[in-house]
């Protein structure tokens, strides 16, 4: 039940969104390419930001670079 807390949990850092593009799912709509996106969590897969619909989302790493 930790995903319940991550929107007042404490960042762990921040990523600069690199691309939008994606093969498989719709990002475009949620992912602004040059925007900082906090990082609530983290798997060895996916990053669990606050998108742009103010929502914790996973995304894939390959959207992403560390600032």
């Amino acid at each position: 039940m930790i995903h319940k807390t991550w929107t007042t949990s404490e960042t762990i850092k921040q990523l600069k969104c690199v691309h939008a593009n994606a093969e498989k799912y719709k990002v475009d709509n949620v992912l602004t390419p040059e925007q900082i996106y906090d990082v609530k969590n983290e798997t060895e897969e996916f990053y669990f930001i606050i998108d742009d619909t103010d929502k914790i989302g996973g995304f894939k790493k390959d959207y992403f670079e560390e600032i």
